[in-house]
Parts: C-alpha cells; sequence; structure tokens
C-alpha cells in the first residue's frame, strides 16, 4: 500500500519524510510554529494553506500580502515564503502535494493556466459559506487519506480534489482569469515577475526580459516601477539575492558553486554583488546562522 498522508508529523523535523508522501495534511498550525520560521523559505512542492483564524502578513516571492481568516494561500514549488508578522490568534490546516498528485490535477482539469492564474492571485479570500464547506473537506479528505483499507488511495484523493475544485473553487478562479484583461500594463508586470522567477538564475539582465515581452528596455522599466513602485533590475536583484540566501542557509553547496548556480563569472564576482547587496560576505552570512 503506497503512503499518502500522516497528519501527526511535526512539520520542522519531517520535511523530508513530507516529501515522500503524495499527499501530506497538518491542522492547527498555530502562531507559535509559524513564529519559528524566520528567514525566507523555499518550498519544494505545492502546497495549500488554510488560514482559520486570525491574521499575519508574508512575503511571497518578494510581493507583501496580507492574510485574514479566513483564506487559503496557494504556494507553488519554487516559491519562496517569509512570513513577517503573525497574530496571536493564528491557527491554520496546511497541505501539501506530490508533483504526480499535481500533474494529476492539471490533466483533469484541463487546463495547465489554472496553475499560472493561482500564482498570480496566491491569497484566496473565502466567504463564510465556502469556509465551513473547506473545513468539512478538510476533514474528509484526510479520513479518507488515512484509510489503509482503501484499494486505490492516490486516485480517490486526486478525483475527491478535483471533484471539490470543480464545485467549490472554480468560480474564484474565473473571476481572476476574467480580471487579467483590463490592463495592458498590468499584464506586462505581471508577465515580466513570471519571466523573472523562471529565469533569474541564469539571466541578470534587462535586455533579455524586454526581448522576451516585446517590449523596449527603458519601456519596460518605467512600466515596472510605475505598477510596483521599484525598478525591474531591482526585482532582478531582489530575487538574485533571495536565492543566494536560502541556498547559502539552506543547501551544502560551498560558495564556488552557488555563484556558479547563479551564472556568476566568478566566485569574487559573486562575493562583491552579495556583500553590494546585504553588507556582508556570503561566507560571513552563511556563518551567522552555525
Amino acid at each position: 500500500m503506497e503512503k499518502i498522508l500522516y497528519n501527526d508529523i511535526h512539520l520542522p523535523d519531517k520535511v523530508s519524510d513530507i516529501l515522500e508522501l503524495d499527499f501530506w495534511a497538518l491542522q492547527h498550525v498555530g502562531a507559535a510554529m509559524v513564529r519559528t520560521v524566520t528567514n525566507p523559505v523555499k518550498f519544494s512542492a505545492y502546497t495549500s494553506i488554510f488560514v482559520t483564524c486570525g491574521t499575519a502578513e508574508a512575503d511571497i516571492n518578494l510581493i507583501a500580502h496580507r492574510l485574514e481568516a479566513p483564506c487559503v494561500v496557494n504556494v507553488s514549488a519554487g516559491d519562496i515564503v517569509y512570513p513577517r508578522i503573525i497574530s496571536d490568534d493564528f491557527d491554520a490546516s496546511v497541505a501539501v502535494f506530490s508533483q504526480r498528485l499535481t500533474d494529476g490535477m492539471v490533466t483533469l482539469l484541463k487546463d495547465a493556466a489554472i496553475f499560472s492564474i493561482i500564482g498570480l492571485n496566491p491569497i484566496l479570500q473565502l466567504s463564510s459559506e465556502d469556509s465551513q464547506d473547506l473545513q468539512r473537506f478538510y476533514e474528509e479528505i484526510m479520513a479518507i487519506a488515512k484509510d489503509s483499507s482503501m484499494p486505490y488511495p492516490f486516485e480517490t484523493v486526486l478525483y475527491t480534489l478535483v471533484s471539490y475544485f470543480f464545485k467549490n473553487f472554480s468560480k474564484y478562479y474565473e473571476q481572476f482569469r476574467q480580471s487579467l484583461a483590463p490592463s495592458v500594463h498590468n499584464r506586462i508586470a505581471d508577465r515580466f515577475i513570471r519571466l523573472v522567477q523562471e529565469h533569474f538564475r541564469r539571466e541578470r539582465f534587462l535586455d533579455f526580459y524586454a526581448g522576451k515581452l516585446d517590449i523596449t528596455p527603458k519601456h519596460l522599466s518605467r512600466t515596472i516601477k510605475m505598477q510596483t513602485g521599484a525598478s525591474a533590475v531591482d526585482w532582478i536583484n531582489r530575487y538574485v539575492i533571495l536565492e543566494a540566501k536560502v541556498m547559502l542557509r539552506s543547501s551544502n553547496l560551498n560558495v564556488q558553486q552557488i555563484a556558479e548556480a547563479l551564472n556568476f563569472p566568478s566566485q569574487s564576482f559573486f562575493g562583491k554583488y552579495f556583500k553590494k547587496a546585504t553588507g556582508v560576505s556570503p561566507k560571513d552570512y552563511r556563518n551567522s546562522f552555525s
């Protein structure tokens, strides 16, 4: 019988176990647990966080968001989340999906674009009725996944998730889809940030992104500044530095290997770039967590 879900794993200590499962969930993630996260966290799997009580402020891929219950926060693999302010009454349920399960959902939804829409709208504010339905659904899906007598656990979880999406959540994302159309400038900003998320490890120059968007670098820079309050170059640099920090803190790669992974011509060049942005060398930054 394949493993599907454990709901009694202590999250900080058992991340490696979680990533071996197709579906993992934990209820009652409170303020005390979230406050142990004091640095940006890069997610390795698609994760849905159902905020049932309280409020929070968090950066998702460098964009500040306010979370107010009841809401759902959808985080894709590779996204970086940094919780900053958590209310004392904060409570949430967390569900983690394997790539196999995510791919199965895309196939059944017949709309791969849905995950791009989710990426642009990671916070889903729920009505009271939908919040109550989602709470009942968590109980149902966890009971299904824990039932060791079920002959097809993966398929049952998959079809149950997709059925729930069509019934309860598709209306929200259709509204998001329609809202993407009105402003060309907004589309440029959204597309630029998605391109940066995809390519910043290899591309740090504005000409590349302007070319992808079929506009001039000057027009791109002006539009991004107007729409986001930060320059296009600042956005690229923020992603590079944030990724470097995550790698320095959480990986076993040495500084030379990190410089190569981020496409710097040399360790020395990377060191100067990092110190200019943070005020400390990569080595000193890593040592501050030892």
